[in-house]
């Protein structure tokens, strides 16, 4: 591991993707930002697809981070709303892995274990925990941008460690842990 490395995180959504970026010097955590997209105005849900693509491509040219970490979508009973925030997180990775960025998902219940050490910890509690380990001055209204930010977090801790997680460097790594989800 280099001495410094930039970590983005998101919280993949179509209401709200929340975003954090955390700086690793010598193996110490450094608060960089956090913040949200807020796409609840917004009717075409194209459009918020664009919109996530723009903004993290935006965060990428402006933050330089080394790696990506997302929140991968929970298994929910709503199908329509997994297919949102899959397509929401497969336009978050496609901008990542554009840019040549590795992206690694992580479980919500993996990040909140991460932060925590509790996985069913709530929102509230994740972003308690973050304010206090990075001395954050001001919480945001939503905590879709703390959620973010804990990705970034959980990855900083899990950075070195063999991972179950999937991780991808590139289209091809995508590919070649995906075969029975690409077409030939």
């Amino acid at each position: 591991m280099s001495d410094e490395k930039i970590i983005l995180g998101i919280d993949p959504g179509t209401t709200i993707m929340g975003f954090g970026l955390i700086r690793v010097v010598k193996k110490k955590m450094e608060f960089i930002q956090l913040n949200e997209l807020l796409l609840q105005k917004y009717n075409d849900p194209y459009l918020k697809l664009k919109l996530i693509f723009e903004r993290t491509i935006e965060l990428i040219d402006t933050y330089h981070p080394d790696e990506i970490a997302l929140e991968a979508p929970f298994y929910g009973k709503n199908v329509q709303s997994m297919l949102k925030l899959g397509r929401a997180q497969g336009v978050a990775m496609a901008a990542g892995l554009s840019r040549q960025i590795p992206v690694t998902e992580y479980a919500p219940k993996k990040i909140k274990m991460a932060i925590t050490g509790n996985g069913n910890a709530s929102k509230e509690q994740v972003a308690k925990m973050l304010q206090g380990m990075l001395n954050i001055k001001e919480l945001p209204k939503n905590l879709d941008a703390t959620d973010g930010l804990a990705a970034a977090v959980c990855h900083f801790y899990n950075m070195g460690k063999a991972t179950t997680q999937k991780s991808y460097g590139s289209w091809a790594s995508f590919v070649t842990q995906n075969k029975s989800r690409v077409k030939e």
